[in-house]
């Protein structure tokens, strides 16, 4: 298999999809494409991104398999690992909520996305927030609680072991540490255990690692 991914410092879908292929523990090559540089117009219109129309994350199992998405990679891959890997949780109720959550973060959460954009290299002192932003973090405070009351039990994650719900909001995460968000008590724990899970040490190491700087990511957001 082959994955392409954008820089680990700014590219969260990029680390979504990464983070489900060291979950599969099936070998895989990395291809970090730089993005936004002098080249990357003509680079993704290359073959290997005409499938995904230029974007990454992109996976290529073979010459004739490819998977672009990042929640489809996660399909993708928990069918081929025959769902042996974890990355739902085994009880009923608890995949049924897990999907249900990384299906809204796939398509919800647009203020916090768009206003504070991943930089996994910087920590800017508290800001303001907007309205918008504010009512994305209380959404997403409301749903982590849910989970953890519900089935968190004794483990440090959402649906207490790691699993596909962690790594879709992983990225907002790092968004919460990078932005100096505010968060409730109960929150806490559960950033420093993702932000401690082996393979978000890997890519944060990665990240710190990069050259490349896209100065349109390097500055805090005013709310």
């Amino acid at each position: 298999m082959k994955l392409f991914i954008g820089n680990k410092a700014y590219s969260s879908w990029s680390l979504r999809g990464w983070l489900a292929a060291k979950h599969s523990g099936l070998p895989f090559e990395e291809i970090t494409v730089p993005l936004y540089d002098e080249d990357w117009s003509k680079r993704r219109e290359g073959d290997e991104f005409a499938p995904s129309g230029g974007k990454v994350p992109i996976l290529w199992d073979g010459e004739d398999i490819v998977v672009w998405d990042s929640l489809a990679i996660i399909d993708y891959l928990n069918e081929k690992t025959e769902g042996e890997r974890g990355y739902w949780p085994a009880d009923p109720a608890a995949r049924a909520m897990a999907r249900s959550m990384a299906a809204e973060m796939h398509s919800s959460f647009a203020a916090l996305r768009r206003e504070h954009s991943m930089n996994i290299r910087r920590i800017f002192p508290a800001g303001s927030l907007t309205p918008e932003v504010q009512a994305d973090v209380v959404r997403i405070m409301q749903i982590w609680a849910e989970a953890r009351a519900r089935f968190g039990g004794a483990g440090d994650y959402l649906f207490g072991d790691w699993s596909a719900a962690d790594m879709m909001f992983a990225p907002v995460v790092t968004r919460f540490i990078t932005y100096s968000i505010p968060m409730p008590r109960f929150a806490l724990p559960y950033c420093q255990a993702v932000v401690a899970h082996p393979y978000m040490q890997e890519w944060i190491g990665g990240a710190q690692a990069e050259d490349w700087v896209i100065e349109k990511f390097e500055g805090a957001t005013e709310g």
